[in-house]
């Protein structure tokens, strides 16, 4: 049987020649895949989770509005709609509509979310340690760091550039 070469594994793209946006979401698929392993017994994804941490943390004063909900998730609302779906059809969430304002729909956890949460955040917990294990404590940090602040800076708002 003939021997097979060695692939040399590629390397990355020198830093100075990558594009943020690029480097970014390549970034994020690869964190989302490895949250989504670590959520899979549970049969969520990690996107799931989030919104559902997100309208539990929301509604420690009442219910949040889908608008309330969106713009927390950085999210437009047709998007958090279709992120919405799979999340109602499994009976983790509840939308209601508002008594005085037809136009105004709340989320709601149900009983079956506020049960899974827990279990959910023990796996999420079990994959923050491990990626702070491959990256160091002060580095996984320090990013966190960064990207709350690309998230929440509103110079980034859509808008034209001029």
């Amino acid at each position: 049987m003939p021997m097979m070469a060695r692939v040399k594994p590629r390397r990355p793209a020198a830093p100075h020649a990558a594009c943020t946006c690029g480097s970014l979401r390549k970034a994020s698929r690869r964190i989302s895949q490895f949250y989504d392993t670590a959520l899979a017994p549970l049969g969520i994804k990690s996107t799931q989770f989030s919104i559902l941490s997100e309208v539990e943390r929301g509604s420690v004063a009442g219910p949040v509005t889908m608008c309330e909900l969106a713009s927390a998730m950085v999210m437009d609302r047709s998007t958090l709609g279709h992120n919405l779906r799979p999340l109602e059809r499994d009976d983790l969430v509840v939308l209601r509509q508002a008594r005085h304002d037809r136009r105004k729909h709340y989320v709601e956890l149900t009983a079956k979310a506020k049960s899974l949460l827990p279990r959910a955040r023990r796996l999420w917990r079990r994959a923050e340690n491990r990626f702070e294990t491959i990256f160091g404590k002060d580095p996984a940090a320090e990013l966190r760091e960064v990207l709350l602040n690309i998230a929440n800076n509103r110079d980034l708002d859509s808008q034209p550039l001029r």
